[in-house]
This record gives C-alpha cells, sequence and structure tokens, in this order.
C-alpha cells in the first residue's frame, strides 16, 4: 500500500474542497488530515484492519473519552485530536511549513478575510453526520472503496496535484526572500557547469556533537505530543555549566554559528526565551510533560495547548536588531563620515528599523531619550562637535545582545 506524505498546499487543498476552497478550507484541510491518518507514516497513521467502519476509525481517531453523541464535542480533553486547531494540524514538525508562506500562498490564491480566525478554530470539531460525509467524499474521489457495510482502503492511490515544496519559496528555510529566490534562481547548473556558491562563515570545531544534537533534537520533535528537555550548558556568559529545563522550539543559523531557540529557562533565569548555541550544550534529556521541575510558565503554555512557536520568533526579530529577540528593545544613534556613507552605506538594507534621520532630529531625539542629564549633556556635547553635514541614523537594537556588539566592533 502506498503512503500519503503530501504537503497541504494550495493546489492540493483546492483539489480535495471540490468547489470554492473560500467555503471549503476547513474540509479540505480536514481531509488532508484524513489521509494522513488512513495512508500516512509514523505517528500519523490510525492503526485499522484492513475493513473499518466509521466508529472503528472514530474510536482509534479520538481518545476514549471522545463524546459519541450527534453534537458537536465540546473541549473535553486537551489530548483528544479534537481540541487541535487547524494551525496545529497545518504547522506543526511533520509539515515543515511557514505559517506565513502558507498564508501568502492561499491569499493569492483565494481572499479569505476571516483567515486567522479560521486557523484557531478546532478542526474536528465538528457533528458526526460531518465526519461521516469526509468519508463518504473520500470513496468518491476514489481514496477509499465501500464493501459490505465497510470502507477500504486502496493500494493505488488517486492522481492528485503532487506538489512538495512551497508555493513560492522551494527554499522556506531562508526567511529573507529576495536572497531565497538569487538561491533558487541560481542554484541550477548553466550548461553542465556550478555558477553560483554561497559562502557562510562557520566558527564551529565541534562539528559532531552539533550534528548528534540536531539529530536529537529532529527526534524529539517528532513525538507526539512534542516533550520538553533537559539541556547542560556551558554558559560563555555566566562562566559556568547550568541546567535548563526547556521546550524546543527550532533551530537557527546566525552569526556564524547554530543555534537552539527554547522556552522555559535560560542560564541566568531572568528570561523564559534562550538562544542556546549547540557547541555549547553537553548533554541533552527528554523529560515528560508530568515532571514537577518543569518551569510554571511553560506547563501554562502547555495545559493551554499555546506551545511556543517560530513564528512568534519571527514577529519579534524585525522589530530590533540582534537575535537575542527577547532583550529590551532600545534607541541607537549612529553617525558616519558623509564620504564613508555615500560610499558603502547609502543604498543598502541594515535593518527595519534602521533609518536615515537629520543632524536637528539626532539632536532632539538625544534630548527626549536620554533620561540621564549628565549622560545627555555629554552625548550634545559631542554632537556639537560633529559636523550637521555627516550623516545620521536610528536604530532599535536588543540591549545585551552580544551579536549586536560584535557587529559594532565589526
Amino acid at each position: 500500500m502506498q503512503n500519503f506524505t503530501d504537503l497541504p498546499q494550495i493546489e492540493l487543498l483546492q483539489w480535495l474542497a471540490r468547489g470554492t476552497l473560500k467555503q471549503n478550507l476547513l474540509r479540505a484541510i480536514r481531509l488532508w488530515v484524513w489521509l494522513r491518518s488512513l495512508y500516512g507514516e509514523g505517528q500519523d497513521l490510525v492503526l485499522l484492519g484492513d475493513g473499518f467502519t466509521f466508529a472503528d476509525w472514530r474510536n482509534a481517531f479520538f481518545t476514549s473519552t471522545h463524546p459519541k453523541g450527534e453534537t458537536i464535542p465540546e473541549f473535553h480533553d486537551p489530548n483528544c485530536n479534537c481540541a487541535k486547531s487547524t494551525a496545529n494540524w497545518l504547522f506543526d514538525s511533520n509539515t515543515g511549513l511557514s505559517e506565513r508562506e502558507w498564508k501568502r500562498s492561499l491569499l493569492a490564491h483565494n481572499a479569505v478575510s476571516n483567515l486567522d480566525e479560521i486557523l484557531r478554530k478546532r478542526l474536528f470539531a465538528v457533528t458526526r453526520r460531518s465526519l461521516q460525509a469526509d468519508l463518504q467524499i473520500l470513496a468518491e474521489l476514489g481514496w477509499l472503496q465501500n464493501r459490505g457495510q465497510k470502507y477500504h482502503r486502496v493500494e493505488q492511490l488517486p492522481s492528485r496535484p503532487l506538489t512538495t515544496t512551497h508555493h513560492n519559496n522551494e527554499l522556506p528555510f531562508i526567511n529573507q526572500e529576495d536572497l531565497a529566490e538569487i538561491a533558487q534562481n541560481l542554484s541550477q547548473e548553466i550548461c553542465g557547469v556550478r555558477r553560483f556558491f554561497f559562502k557562510l562563515d562557520y566558527v564551529v570545531t565541534a562539528i559532531d556533537q552539533v550534528e548528534n544534537f540536531q539529530d536529537q533534537l529532529r527526534q524529539f520533535r517528532s513525538q507526539t505530543p512534542v516533550t520538553p528537555i533537559s539541556l547542560t550548558y556551558n554558559s560563555a556568559r555566566l562562566g559556568t555549566v547550568v541546567d535548563c529545563l526547556v521546550y524546543p522550539v527550532c533551530i537557527y543559523y546566525v552569526q556564524r554559528a547554530v543555534y537552539l531557540c527554547a522556552f522555559g529557562e535560560s542560564p541566568n533565569r531572568k528570561t523564559d526565551w534562550y538562544n542556546f548555541r549547540l557547541d555549547r550544550i553537553e548533554q541533552i534529556k527528554s523529560l515528560q510533560w508530568t515532571n514537577p521541575l518543569i518551569p510554571k510558565v511553560l506547563q501554562y503554555r502547555y495545559q493551554t495547548r499555546n506551545l511556543p512557536s517560530p513564528e512568534e520568533i519571527e514577529v519579534q526579530m524585525p522589530r530590533a536588531l540582534g537575535f537575542d529577540f527577547y532583550l529590551e528593545s532600545r534607541l541607537m544613534l549612529l553617525r558616519f563620515d558623509r564620504d564613508y556613507h555615500d560610499r558603502y552605506i547609502k543604498g543598502t538594507s541594515r535593518h527595519e528599523t534602521f533609518k536615515s534621520i537629520s543632524y536637528q532630529k539626532t539632536q532632539s531625539l538625544i534630548k527626549n531619550s536620554v533620561v540621564n542629564l549628565e549622560h545627555q549633556a555629554a552625548l550634545l556635547r559631542v554632537l556639537a562637535n560633529r559636523s550637521p553635514q555627516d550623516a545620521y541614523y536610528s536604530l532599535q537594537y536588543r540591549d545585551g545582545d552580544y551579536n549586536v556588539i560584535m557587529r559594532l566592533r565589526a
């Protein structure tokens, strides 16, 4: 029997909708989940006999406490599949889909005005009749055969739109669209010769150790539910080894090293989020959600089915310069010699908050933003000795982010 590993791309959902995707979006997504449960792999697959009834599938797919009546099931068990939101189904670790890119692709295809509301809805909070109608649709589309009051899976899956990459970005892990487009356009050989090369500085020497930890984290992320972990971390900031209980959210390559973005305990216990450099991790252990040592803030996120996601990080990144997105945002003023600016700064993009300002605006910002009067006076004296013809910029940055400090040194 073939496996169904298709991603919920817009072309496939449109085909499953059998009509207007805008009106049938939830059903199309639900049918995609049905197919994962019938033909998927690993945790996706629901164990059923050769022939099964709706009741057989319901009992295998939902928890034993799931209501069996005719009404829409109320929220009764956080571990039941009827409790998961539509977004939870679409953007889990198995799909690897970027919520932002998926939304953009959908909105380019269909103007769905209440998309965020739809994504918050519990996908399987529907009546028994609706679910039985789903089964009938799958049979009509050729995914199931209805024989002798039972449904049977097919050996050959029907032909359908196959898209295994993102609609607008085949390199979704590169979160700068212009750079992704350049890589996508130039990555193919020209007349048998490769003409495009991508050079990244990577300062880490413990490569095998980093790869082992990435494999461990990948295994943890493939579990349902994803479990918290205990990290033994050699903190450069604290100059000591500490243990941290966290929820692993995602991995970033930033400033010449690989980092695990995690939520829970930071090494200094001052923030809930923290970026752990992978080569400074000494040990990773999987924990159970019942562990009483798990931080309360993380327990709450788990109990309310609102575990941290990469999207939360993506929202914070543009608001201030720096990778440590959880640190306080503060104002920075920069001055460039006019000749240097016109040669190397002008016409470049440094950060969303990096904005050119006038000499007078710089003076005004110092007066209005610097609370310490002695410090304010010192800055105004420095500014008075600088040329109004120089280039001045304002920038929001993460206070205490070593990556910002390293960039300024460079």
